[in-house]
Formats: C-alpha cells, structure tokens, sequence
C-alpha cells in the first residue's frame, strides 16, 4: 500500500482554509491512503466554541464536502476514514484499508498488532521533550505519528511528524513549523540528528507571530525598546516573522535611563532595519507629580508610574496605526512579580514569557551565531527596569543562574520544595516559592503568551491567588 504523510496546517474552525490545504494535498498525491492530523474541533482549540450548534453543523458539513468529492484514495483525518464516499469512524480504531489492517489512536499503546500503526493526536509543543518523545516509541508495527502545523491559543502545533517501520527505524521525518506531503518508504531508513533547541525555538516562536497575526488580522507590530535583552530579543523575532518595514519600536527614557538604553536600541533597530520613535516620559511623569501627586517620594507607586506612562503611549500609537503590541516580560519576571499591571505588562501577545531569562540570554547567543544583530552592550549589560537611580535587577534577585534553576525545579519539574531548599538553602528557596504565589495575581491578568514548556504559567501551573500556605 502506498501511504503518504501530510503534515498540514490548520486553523481553528477556518473550514474553508482547511478544507482547502486538504484537498490539494490529496490532489497532488498519487498514493492509496493519505495521512492528515486530527481536524475535529475539541482536538484544535475551540474550546467552549465546540457548544455552538451551528459550528457543529459546519464540521459535519466539512467532512461531508470532503466526501463528496469521492476521491481513488481513502482518506485518513485523524480518525475519520473518508473512502469510497463515505465517512467512517471505528468504535476500536481499526480499518481495513487495500486490505491491510490499519489502526488509529491517540495514544500509544505496544501490545497493538496491526500493519499500520497510525497515532493520530495532535502535540503541542515542549522544549527539549521531542527526541524522548520519539524514543519512546519503540514499535513492531509499521507506525505514523501526525502532527499538524497551527496555533490553538497559547499552544503551537510545530509538525515534527514522523514513521518509523516494524524494526522500529527512523524512516522519515518531516520539518518544524512547515507544512510539507510525502509519500513513506518503510524500507528506507533515515538518520535524523535534532537541531540544537535555541534553533527549535526561535521557529516556534517566529511561527507563531506570523500565524497570530494572520488569524486576527494585525499586520504591524509596535513594541518598546528598553535597551535591555528582552525587548531585543523580541524585536528580533517580530522583524524576522513580520518583515522589519512592519516593526516599529519606541524609546521611552525617564530621567533614570542610562545613555545606554536609547544608544543601545539605536544600534538594535539599525541592525534590525526597523523604525524607531523617541518619546520621553519626564515631562509626562514630572506634570503628573506636579498636577496629581503634589510630592515626590521616589517609592513604588512613582516606579510604577512610569511603566504606565510608557504603556500609555504605546498603546495609543497601537489604536491610531492598528499595530499589536508586544508585550516583553521573560518567565523569571512573570515568577518574581517584576512587572507593572497595566505598565510593562500591557501587550496583546508575550512571544517570550515562558522563557527564564537564562534562556532569553541562550536564544540572543543562538540569533548572533553569525552576525552581531543584538549589540553585545546589551547582552553584556546588567538588567535593569532603570526606574530610580542605580537600580539593578540583582539587587531584590539572586543572580538569575540560581533563581531561574528554581522556577524550573519547582514549577517545571514538580519538585519537592525540601530537595530544592537542599540545593540552595531554606532562606532563599522559601522566599522564592512565597513571591511565586504573590504574584500570581499578576500573572491571572497577562496577555496570552507562547506556551514552551509543560508546565508554564500560561498553562499546566494553576496556582491559588488566595492561600495561606507561602
């Protein structure tokens, strides 16, 4: 049996757009069956949207104009067989296709005899799980995992589809983050060495700025160029997904910014090519103390101060241009509370919040592997929200090499708070753990981000806002 694997693009409830990279993809392909990720609603994101009648109709609607076409070849959806003009769904996964005994099921499962094995569920993805992933299958059965290209919210569906034969060899594997169709020679065995995971990475999250924007329309960007590492890494990504004639980033210093933060994001957006505005803040910031405030006290709520007026002022020129905003916030800021409500935080997408800010810095050395496109000043430089004299991100933080080894162990891995507290004492994991929760509050109220790891703030971690516990 000729079998190809078509390792498609989808968007939630788009039937049109997927009945279309569908059909092209049987009508390109000379083959006796033809692969495609699971499409049903529950299974792409739609959430509640899946109780609405009518969208239920239209999915019914969708198979049927597929069948309807009564294509020479069957058709696997996921586990929809479409063959002879006929829509199929087996109650025990198994099909008889050209008379081979076919199997399909969400999970895996070794103690399956057939001629095909067919795992069919979507992944989202995780850094560093793919290749654990890929060993675990160790089959006797001929088997195909499909995986669909798209975007369900915060995850990222990124491909890496792949069949291994009855000796349980590689035999093909398709590429992150592309759509791509071929057809599977079981007998030709393939060697597949995993790209590095900043590599990964930064395709995930250029895909995913490209396929947010293509589903909700926006075609501009607009973010603030700090000086710092997290906003250059985020101008980076936006100027390679959206082209850099579409990005514009704004400069914003207070009379606390160093030289540095407006010459450094100079020379990142000439890198770049993208447009930069100037706008500083000090008269906005000194007439509100002056109209408003009526006394300076150089505490908390003039810091915060000044993150909303810069939020202000993006988000004005994102209403006047239609651009979104990115906000720039890493993981290691989400876990400690470092951001303003309504400040910093403002954004409609967060393309780096599940990163730790040890990964940020992994992703920037990834981007200059070639090239100095983030000026080394700012990578060399020590963080700093630059909201009062001197201010420096390690005097309130361990050094982020500690701190964000234990976000990782306790909210990534689950890990008990005693083994962690063994690693690096009670004093500062306890502490840590206890601003983990006090911040959650914040996190509850921040825009949607890019899931990269299991267990993120986005999703998979359900922390109370109210205990009494930390």
């Amino acid at each position: 049996m000729k079998v190809a694997l078509a390792q498609t693009r989808f968007k939630t409830a788009d039937f049109d757009f997927n009945f279309k990279q569908i059909a092209d993809a049987i009508e390109k392909n000379d083959c006796d069956l033809i692969i495609f990720p699971q499409y049903d609603l529950e299974d792409t994101g739609a959430k509640d949207l899946v109780l609405d009648e009518k969208l239920q109709d239209a999915e019914m609607h969708f198979y049927q104009n597929i069948a309807l076409k009564n294509y020479d070849k069957a058709v696997l959806i996921g586990d929809v067989l479409i063959q002879n003009g006929e829509i199929g769904i087996s109650e025990d996964g198994f099909y008889i296709i050209q008379g081979q005994n076919v199997y399909v099921d969400e999970i895996y499962r070794d103690d399956v005899i057939c001629d095909l094995y067919i795992l069919a569920k979507n992944k989202y993805f995780v850094m560093n799980d793919y290749k654990e992933f890929v060993d675990s299958i160790n089959t006797r059965n001929d088997f195909i995992f499909v995986n669909a290209v798209g975007m369900s919210d915060e995850n990222i569906f990124a491909g890496g589809s792949f069949a291994k034969n009855r000796e349980n060899e590689l035999v093909m594997h398709l590429p992150v983050c592309e759509t791509a169709c071929e057809i599977i020679d079981f007998k030709k065995v393939i060697h597949y060495e995993e790209p590095q995971i900043e590599e990964i990475v930064y395709k995930v999250l250029t895909f995913a700025l490209k396929e947010y924007c293509e589903n909700t329309g926006f075609k501009k960007i607009i973010l603030g160029l700090s000086g710092g590492i997290d906003s250059a890494l985020t101008a980076v990504l936006a100027a390679d997904a959206m082209g850099a004639e579409n990005v514009l980033g704004v400069l914003m210093p207070s009379r606390y910014s160093s030289e540095g933060s407006v010459t450094d994001s100079i020379a990142l957006a000439q890198n770049l090519g993208i447009r930069t505005e100037k706008h500083p803040i000090t008269p906005l910031f000194d007439n509100f103390m002056e109209k408003i405030a009526h006394e300076t006290k150089q505490d908390l709520a003039e810091e915060n101060l000044q993150a909303r007026l810069r939020a202000i002022i993006l988000m004005f020129f994102s209403n006047r241009d239609g651009r979104l905003l990115l906000s720039t916030s890493n993981k290691s800021e989400a876990a400690m509370g470092f951001g303003t409500l309504y400040g910093d935080l403002a954004g409609g997408l967060n393309l780096i919040c599940d990163l730790t800010k040890t990964n940020v810095y992994k992703l920037c050395a990834y981007i200059n592997r070639n090239e100095e496109r983030i000026p080394q000043a700012i990578i060399e430089k020590a963080p700093s929200a630059e909201l009062h004299p001197g201010q420096k991100d390690q005097d309130r933080l361990p050094e982020y090499a500690i701190l964000d080894d234990i976000i990782e162990m306790y909210i990534e891995q689950n890990k008990p708070v005693e083994e962690i507290c063994a690693k690096y004492g009670t004093e500062l994991v306890l502490d840590t753990v206890k601003k983990i929760y006090r911040a959650q509050f914040k996190r509850k109220q921040c825009c949607l981000g890019i899931r990269l790891t299991e267990r993120s703030f986005l999703n998979g971690v359900n922390l109370p806002i109210l205990q009494r516990f930390y």
